[in-house]
């Protein structure tokens, strides 16, 4: 490609609007342009590592056992209906009506629409199993677009879905399907992890996200540093401390601390360390006659229903009997739960969702049916004396002579313990796992660190296939509803969380997998030396005949301008030809990583690229 001939939309200037390294890159690369909040065009050059990334899709899902295939993004209301979602889904969900009034929507996934397609094709198990999947682009009405495409509303997803008669099918594919995007992503040049998940409101019981380690990421993730542990932070199991608790060391006393409603402020109040405090939040419990702990979730829905970023809900939880969080506010009609945290974690809300007995979503206790069933107001809350349900986190079960509110205003007590001064009946993980718990495997301890979570597969088991009827004969003649798995990558977004992962000052730095051009030449004062622009000319065609990806930098401007742009674009490797090096009989080379250029015998270029670009090969 001649770049005189292809558009080259670098900008000098940062945008404004731009909070993370990939959105300011990828709008000063020329890569995208926004048309409207979360909406983008991708321009040539962007389009070009997209089709990249597309292309190592289409490889390993072909090479998988899926069929490719494409589905409308325009989709029925009536099949969402029948799945349940139409109304669950929320306000992502971006719905319309056609001129005879009938609802549609935009589909940000597509569990529905290859659903029906199954029913209406799939009828005995002698088919199965099957795996479809498709490149397309999905929309999500994102309340907050940001991050550029990162967290884009329209986003270029790859969504494949599976079909099985038996779970150890189901199981088979799913373990194929991890491997697969194992190799995409060591493929594109990622550093990732993936990790048990939750499955959110796409439902199932067993879900893995593929997270890109970067510090702009929204996700946080913990892993072992001694085994291939790793788990999303929400489903990051913290183990009870080792050994006993302690034996109580002294006599319970309540204490006035007035104005103290935090952790912080008793602990400060007190003079005692926040592992000696414990935390008491309230939450409203499930209805009588409610549908029990089944198919619970609290996190949101992975982007576009099978892979993409979490819409992820968090909990505050710092208060000294402080009943605060993330979560909703309770209407106060529901039964109270009470949770019980030490002072120094934090009330992990998607583990708490989870528990039997506590509503799904999370929803916080009103003030007024705090005091209602505890006599006083949040931060003056405790275990002691209380009598509904109380959960105790494992860490907090574990805590001896413990800080705690009197459920009277302004009171707390210290040297509580457990049996002695209040019934310890319910322990349960509630809190997030932290940098140096044990890791749940057994095997060394945790590191926590930020993620960008580039794909998810899950088990979606019979959700859809039972509420939408797609079943099939088995081999006894009996209907059967089939299982499902769903899984997905963030095209897109896999472009920006390698620039999060691979820039300098002085733009991007591609993996060799996703570059738009494996090769730069650029020609300085082409257009007043014959010599330069015929050996510049003769290289590109000769690369060009090999296959080799070169753009050519023909445009007439200075030297510096043309450095700089392919710099910031992030060409891999760059040849310059100059009429000082010609004289010589040599070339400048330079890998985008280098800190310094290598002159090259013009006889020996060829094989030199042939080597560093592993022509042939």
């Amino acid at each position: 490609m001649r770049a005189s001939r292809f558009l080259i939309a670098t900008a000098k200037e940062m945008p404004a609007d731009a909070e993370v390294v990939s959105h300011r890159l990828m709008v000063r690369a020329g890569l995208v342009r926004q048309l409207a909040a979360g909406v983008y065009t991708w321009l040539p050059l962007g389009l070009r590592v997209l089709r990249r990334v597309e292309a190592v899709l289409r490889e390993e899902m072909n090479r998988a056992g899926a069929q490719e295939l494409s589905m409308p993004m325009v989709q029925p209301a009536e099949l969402w209906r029948e799945s349940r979602r139409w109304e669950e889904y929320g306000v992502e969900l971006l719905r319309l009506k056609d001129r005879h009034e009938r609802d549609f929507c935009l589909g940000p996934t597509h569990e529905e629409v290859i659903t029906e397609l199954a029913r209406a094709e799939i009828r005995s198990y002698r088919q199965l199993p099957l795996s479809f999947y498709q490149i397309q682009s999905k929309f999500r009405d994102e309340i907050r677009p940001r991050f550029g495409v990162m967290r884009a509303r329209e986003f270029v997803m790859k969504d494949a879905y599976s079909f099985h008669l038996d779970q150890a099918s189901l199981q088979e594919t799913y373990e194929r399907m991890h491997e697969a995007y194992s190799a995409i992503f060591t493929r594109l040049g990622l550093e990732f992890r993936a990790v048990i998940a939750d499955s959110g409101s796409i439902g199932g019981s067993t879900s893995h996200e593929f997270q890109v380690l970067a510090e702009s990421g929204e996700d946080v993730i913990a892993f072992s540093d001694a085994s291939d542990y790793a788990a999303n932070i929400e489903m990051a199991e913290a183990l009870a401390p080792a050994g006993e608790r302690p034996a109580p060391g002294a006599a319970m006393e309540m204490l006035e601390t007035p104005g103290c409603g935090t952790i912080d402020a008793v602990c400060e109040f007190l003079k005692l360390p926040k592992t000696r405090a414990l935390k008491t939040l309230v939450v409203e419990g499930e209805e009588a006659g409610g549908d029990g702990a089944a198919g619970k979730s609290a996190a949101g829905a992975a982007e576009g229903g099978a892979g993409g970023a979490n819409a992820k809900g968090g909990g505050r939880g710092d208060g000294g009997a402080k009943g605060g969080g993330e979560g909703a506010k309770g209407d106060g009609d529901a039964p109270p739960v009470v949770l019980i945290l030490r002072g120094d974690h934090q009330l992990n809300p998607v583990k708490a969702a989870k528990l039997p007995g506590i509503a799904s979503p999370l929803r916080f206790a009103s003030e007024g049916a705090i005091r209602r069933h505890c006599g006083a107001g949040p931060g003056s809350l405790g275990p002691v004396g209380l009598d509904i349900p109380v959960i105790v986190d494992r860490a907090a079960a574990q805590a001896a002579d413990f800080c705690c509110g009197a459920n009277k205003d302004g009171h707390h007590f210290v040297n509580a313990n457990w049996e002695r001064d209040c019934p310890l009946r319910r322990v349960e993980d509630l809190r997030f796992a932290e940098t140096g718990d044990p890791s749940p495997d057994g095997n060394g301890r945790l590191v926590i660190k930020r993620g960008i979570e580039v794909g998810h597969i899950f088990q979606l088991g019979a959700k859809y296939s039972e509420a939408m009827q797609a079943t099939v004969l088995d081999e006894t003649g009996r209907s059967r509803c089939m299982l499902m798995g769903c899984y997905g990558i963030g095209a897109g977004r896999v472009v920006a969380a390698a620039i999060e992962q691979h820039h300098d000052e002085r733009g991007i730095l591609w993996p060799p997998a996703m570059a738009p051009f494996q090769l730069a030449i650029v020609p300085l004062n082409m257009d007043r030396s014959k010599a330069v622009a015929e050996r510049a000319e003769s290289l590109y065609e000769r690369l060009c005949a090999q296959a080799v990806e070169t753009l050519l930098d023909d445009r007439a401007e200075r030297p510096g301008v043309k450095f700089a742009d392919m710099e910031l674009i992030g060409i891999p490797h760059r040849i310059v030809v100059s009429e000082r090096n010609l004289k010589e009989g040599k070339v400048e080379y330079q890998a985008r990583a280098d800190a310094e250029p290598t002159l090259v015998p013009q006889a020996d270029i060829e094989a030199f690229l042939k080597e560093r670009l592993a022509i042939g090969q």
